[in-house]
């Protein structure tokens, strides 16, 4: 151990937290406002501490520069202050923690019990054992870097494709990829992936959690690890675990030449951050971080009784954000992510634990005043995840105008429509439309509906179709894990079969899936790997399963060609036709003698009340009309497409439709057909009043030709 007379400090600033190297040396900038002294503790290669008290405290912010502290610096700090953990005050000077402004972190935690303020089995002792040998250091960064030409790429919402993926499971059995980049941010930047996401017409990648995340100790305790991420535990740096530079900080070039990469392909990068709790978990968990260094400031405590944590993430605590550091720890790392790492957008996991300032959700919160506000990420494509699991938690519409919306309705209606869920028409033809019911009250429009069917928490589309109930046994759990009510239907074989007809059954209705996705108003995302049919075996919560069940396999999706290809030519579709992602709702108002959209029943006549209350009524036809696009170009000239017919036959029967009369077009051509994906039989041409056989479980999709 060091002592301030080796090493000279200067005062330095106190902004920006953090560790700034300026070329010269690093400045180092702490908040604590219930800290009496605190100690900037450096480590060399072997591990050796150097600890020097930060001389200055400014504004509740304790601070110091050095001289010729350069990147690939490890450091950490000590926190001198009370100990009162009744009273919600965790201080204890034996406890190294990290920076909650680190830009990188160096190695994994060892969870021995010194990184605990308690020996095990006696919560109420205290534990002075010295936590540095075990715990995780920050690392100073060198923050430049060669951009180029890079910027933001503000692909508009409308014209958007997102692509739900994981840096290590996309990547991890590429075979195209060399094996010392897989599962990292070069192999997601390997010119072999680039390429299979600009073919297949994704126009943004959502990354699962990057910010640097903590493997739970009871998760290593069984050989598992936290594989999806969510337990944040460093908001501003790059998770080293996917980095293939190895340690000093090199997982932050890696990052920012990812992303370049994509930009350079066009494709834009959405984080999905989790700024509603870290990995420090309950009363019981570690202290890393935040705890140590002022934990009334960065967690919400409960107020009867300060020793306990306010949970409504289900993980143990929630970030305060009724206090202004932890919402200047949110923004500023919204902000660096956007201005630094060039990100294009992000999604927020439980982002109704966010708006709670007191108790219920509250919309005019302050963190979205903040946003709203804020000049840099106000501009940026934000995404909220619309729920937590406190009370009321469930807010889908219920999030102001600047915000898009992962729609759980849609998801939930769109699998009791293909699964033939009776008196579910109506809500489907809603989430079809772009949800108006939910987002048009507030001046938002269809891009605030971000669809989807499967995402990263639960089935995969494959097994949404080969499970009725989850096969989580692999996690240790007795099954006790993960949602049970999946509305999902295996079509008559639970797991897999030989079954020629269920196969075909299967792979129908995965297509429907994917064809109602793309072709509904809104902004569609595609789950990694749905496209090349891939598995988990039934498991619906593999958030601990960094192997074989959770990696895409890309051998097996050599034998997903057909399903591959029809994915692809249903974005051609999409990305070709304004008519399936209209910036304004439907209003049924008449253009050239017909409405924008007609729902009309398989006999070609419009509906009526009692078909959309009837099991009969299961079947329709939905007409969009193509010349009545409420919009203009750039050079201000109106927008017009063709008009489509879809044919909607979710029953397990096939049903004969009759196209509407000539009014709504005279010729049209099948453009998409689930049950015949490689239009191989296709009718070239169908007249007006002319009658279709449907196959059951089949979405038809016909364009008027004139």
């Amino acid at each position: 151990m060091g002592s301030n007379a080796r090493m000279k400090i200067w005062p330095g600033n106190p902004y920006p937290l953090g560790a700034t190297y300026d070329g010269g040396g690093t400045n180092f900038a702490l908040f604590s406002e219930i800290a009496d002294r605190v100690e900037l503790c450096l480590f060399d290669d072997d591990g050796k501490e150097t600890r020097i008290d930060l001389p200055e405290r400014e504004a509740l912010v304790w601070h110091g520069y050095l001289p010729r502290i350069v990147p690939g610096q490890r450091y950490g700090y000590r926190i001198h202050g009370p100990y009162d953990p009744a009273n919600g005050l965790r201080c204890n000077p034996n406890k190294l923690l990290l920076d909650p402004y680190a830009k990188a972190i160096d190695g994994r935690n060892d969870w021995n019990e010194a990184l605990f303020a308690y020996r095990f089995g006696e919560p109420d002792s205290r534990n002075d054992d010295d936590s540095a040998p075990y715990a995780q250091k920050s690392v100073v960064i060198n923050p430049f870097f060669d951009w180029g030409n890079d910027r933001p790429l503000r692909v508009p919402f409308h014209q958007t494709v997102i692509y739900e993926a994981h840096v290590k499971g996309m990547t991890e059995r590429h075979p195209d990829i060399p094996e010392d980049v897989r599962g990292t941010y070069s192999g997601l930047a390997h010119p072999a992936m680039i390429r299979y996401l600009k073919d297949l017409g994704i126009t943004a990648v959502e990354l699962m959690p990057v910010h640097q995340f903590v493997h739970d100790s009871t998760l290593v305790d069984r050989g598992l690890t936290n594989y999806w991420g969510y337990n944040t535990i460093g908001f501003f740096a790059p998770h080293n675990g996917y980095a293939s530079f190895g340690g000093h900080g090199g997982q932050v070039q890696e990052f920012k030449s990812m992303v370049k990469a994509l930009h350079q392909a066009g494709i834009e990068v959405i984080l999905d951050v989790v700024y509603n709790h870290t990995a420090e978990g309950n009363h019981l968990g570690p202290t890393l971080s935040f705890r140590g260094i002022d934990n009334p400031a960065y967690y919400r405590l409960v107020d009867e009784d300060k020793q306990y944590y306010y949970d409504t993430t289900g993980t143990g605590n929630s970030l305060n954000v009724r206090h202004h550091e932890s919402l200047r720890l949110i923004m500023d790392s919204l902000r660096y992510w956007v201005t630094e790492m060039h990100v294009d957008g992000f999604r927020f996991d439980l982002a109704a634990a966010l708006a709670r300032e007191f108790h219920a959700v509250d919309r005019l919160a302050a963190f979205f005043d903040l946003v709203n506000q804020d000049p840099v990420v106000s501009q940026v494509k934000l995404i909220a995840e619309p729920w937590d699991v406190g009370d009321g938690g469930y807010q889908v519409g219920g999030f102001p105008p600047l915000w898009t919306e992962w729609n759980g309705r849609y998801r939930d209606s769109v699998r009791d429509f293909w699964r033939g869920e009776p008196s579910s028409l109506g809500e489907f033809a809603s989430r079809f439309t772009g949800s108006s019911d939910l987002y048009e009250i507030d001046g938002r429009r269809p891009i605030a509906s971000i669809n989807f069917v499967t995402a990263h928490d639960g089935f995969t589309l494959t097994d949404l179709v080969s499970y009725n109930e989850k096969h989580n046994d692999a996690n240790g759990e007795g099954n006790r894990d993960g949602e049970s009510h999946n509305r999902s239907w295996n079509c008559g074989v639970e797991g897999p079969t030989d079954d020629p007809d269920i196969v075909a059954l299967r792979e129908r209705q995965k297509r429907n899936f994917l064809a109602t996705l793309l072709l509904s108003q809104g902004v569609p995302m595609i789950a990694h790997g749905d496209e090349l049919g891939r598995t988990q075996n039934g498991n619906n919560n593999v958030y601990c399963q960094d192997n074989d069940i959770s990696w895409v396999d890309w051998d097996d999706a050599r034998n997903q060609d057909v399903l591959t290809g029809f994915t692809r030519r249903l974005n051609e579709l999409r990305a070709k036709h304004p008519i399936f992602r209209r910036r304004r709702f439907f209003t049924g108002d008449t253009v050239d003698g017909v409405p924008d959209i007609a729902w009309l029943r398989r006999d070609g006549q419009p509906m009526t009340e009692a078909d959309w209350n009837t099991r009969s009524g299961m079947t329709m036809t939905v007409f969009l009309n193509g010349h009545g696009i409420p919009e203009r170009d750039a050079l201000g000239e109106p927008i017009t497409d063709d008009s489509f017919l879809l044919l909607f036959n979710p029953l397990g029967d096939a049903v004969q439709f009759t196209l509407p009369d000539k009014n709504f077009g005279r010729t049209w051509e099948v453009v998409v057909n689930t049950a015949d994906p490689l239009l191989a039989t296709r009718r070239k041409t169908a007249k007006a009043a002319s009658q279709i056989d449907v196959t059951g479980h089949t979405l038809v999709v016909l364009r008027c030709r004139y």
